[in-house]
């Protein structure tokens, strides 16, 4: 792939990852103002995490991405591969009917396996809020399923835009929904939330993941792919085959986020038993998580997306030199976007957040910028690891990449009950941010060492000078900023709301303009490639207009 083309096609989604977002803050911002930051609003997070962790699990390559070279191949058949992917799809989709309607059934044995504290006793109105969450809540993996495969048939074809705008449809029927509920029901907790409530607030959400996935059936229809329902499993064996490990390598994933769920509800209701109300559980590192997904989400899923069909091809014309060094140059390319957001919320999480979660007490805002800054440590490798999965998936090796994914989450899981153990409750889920870090920092080499059978060996030294001198630029630039706003804090000078983000806006106006002279100082030249994407996604935008 040219890199006009990988920078067009990355700024393309760019700009859709952006909107989308922007408009899943104002969602967010306004789920945390109805619900809160502490058990009702982890009822609902629980619940909607079951069919959520699917999703992420599939966009990030976890299931589906597999199909990609498969589809690519499927192009060479006498139907365009139309067949396939119908097959493809069906039975895909009758997979997940099933397991919608499993787990709609047991949906008190999956609230009891994600959050057992809620199952003690004097916390039974939690239980079943949660267990009727759920229930209307785990109908979106059929359609979570849908949109992705859809979306992997677009990506094959070379449309990656709609695969992006998508989600600003479900963010956009979750504003209506929570904006609504916020005006008419403000003032709701976990004591007089009615049975109505629950279900306009579950089913609202599930309806807004219906929309995202059926926006794409007209983007599938105007590129000439005929989709119907197929019975049958012909051509389908080989990519079933590379399935059943990567459904190893999504259970493991999901006992870890199990472990996590675990850990910071436990976190959650023992500090309620202590009569602590603060939002110190699970919703906290939810939302910290969020906000740390953004230049993971803008910057690492664009480019890889963009890039893993080439990626597919190279590997098929076996072509190994090529892989690597897309790889190398794909790594090189998001750090320059990942290491200055990751130096921005390791100083200034606390301050980002108080500014974007206006509708809590400062406390609870305060508190999700910690376990923000707990992430940050991880963004990075756990955005290379990324990176370098696409790799395996482009040479269909499923079984190595759950090696990896195994001794990240034997880290994390580990490190999470050390944590829950010997820290304090309220520092708990800041504990569970830092086992994030430590994982994917220990299992980015792992990553490294395992992949080299496929592509020849990718060393560290291959991208780490680079990145060393962005860390640099970054710390150069923001430490200053971080200092100035300590003493602000310091001398007590309270700020309002807009002043605090009048704060905000002004130092990251400079950290992001102090960095770009600074790294460029620092002679790296992927520096000017932000400035690639950025005329990409203005020339897309304008288009568009």
């Amino acid at each position: 792939m040219k890199s006009n083309e990988l920078f067009r096609a990355s700024g393309i989604m760019a700009l859709g990852t952006i909107i989308s977002r922007i408009t899943g803050f104002i969602r967010g911002i306004l789920i945390v103002a109805v619900l809160g930051t502490a058990l009702l609003a982890d009822t609902y997070n629980v619940a909607n995490t079951m069919p959520n962790i699917l999703y992420n699990l599939l966009v990030g390559g976890a299931l589906t991405a597999i199909f990609i070279p498969q589809l690519v191949r499927s192009f060479d058949q006498e139907d365009g591969g139309d067949g396939f992917a119908s097959r493809l799809i069906t039975t895909i989709s009758l997979i997940l009917m099933v397991l919608v309607v499993v787990g709609v059934y047991f949906a008190p044995a999956l609230v009891r396996l994600y959050a057992p504290e809620f199952f003690t006793p004097g916390f039974e109105s939690e239980k079943e809020i949660a267990i009727a969450f759920t229930r209307y809540c785990l109908p979106q993996i059929f359609f979570l399923g849908l949109f992705t495969m859809l979306g992997q048939v677009a990506n094959a074809r070379g449309s990656f835009g709609p695969l992006m705008w998508a989600p600003i449809a479900n963010n956009i029927v979750g504003i209506i929904l929570f904006g609504s509920f916020l005006f008419f029901s403000s003032d709701i907790a976990v004591s007089t939330i009615t049975s109505n409530q629950i279900l306009i607030l579950g089913w609202g959400t599930t309806i807004s993941v219906v929309v995202q996935a059926l926006v794409l059936v007209p983007v599938i229809k105007r590129l000439g792919v005929k989709l119907r329902p197929q019975w049958g499993l012909a051509g389908l064996g080989k990519s079933f085959g590379l399935a059943g490990w990567t459904l190893i390598y999504v259970l493991i994933s999901q006992l870890g986020y199990l472990v996590t769920v675990n850990v910071a509800t436990s976190a959650a209701v023992r500090s309620a038993q202590e009569g602590v109300a603060r939002g110190v559980g699970y919703t906290p590192y939810t939302y910290a998580y969020y906000v740390m997904l953004l230049p993971y989400s803008i910057v690492t899923i664009s480019i890889i997306t963009a890039i893993l069909p080439h990626l597919s091809r190279l590997a098929l014309a076996k072509d190994r030199e090529e892989v690597r060094l897309q790889l190398i140059r794909a790594i090189k390319l998001v750090g320059v976007i990942t290491i200055p957001s990751a130096v921005a919320f390791l100083f200034f999480g606390p301050l980002i957040t108080q500014v974007i979660f206006v509708g809590v007490p400062i406390e609870d805002s305060r508190y999700i910028g910690y376990v923000l800054s707990a992430l940050s440590f991880g963004l990075v490798a756990f955005s290379i690891n990324l990176i370098l999965i696409r790799g395996f998936n482009a040479f269909e090796d499923t079984r190595t990449q759950v090696i990896s994914i195994f001794i990240i989450n034997v880290i994390s899981v580990a490190l999470s009950y050390l944590f829950l153990n010997i820290l304090k409750n309220q520092w708990v889920t800041i504990g569970l941010g830092v086992a994030f870090s430590i994982s994917y920092i220990a299992g980015l080499l792992i990553t490294l060492s395992l992949l080299k059978k496929h592509t020849g060996p990718i060393k560290i030294r291959d991208f780490f000078g680079q990145h060393l001198r962005l860390i640099g630029a970054s710390v150069a630039v923001m430490a200053p900023l971080f200092g100035l706003t300590q003493y602000i804090a310091w001398v007590g000078v309270e700020l309002t709301p807009i002043a605090r983000a009048g704060e905000l806006a002004i130092v990251m106006a400079m950290a992001f303009f102090g960095y770009l002279i600074a790294g460029k100082a620092a002679g790296v030249e992927e520096i000017s490639m932000i400035g690639h994407l950025r005329k990409s996604v203005i020339r897309r935008s304008s288009s568009n207009g």
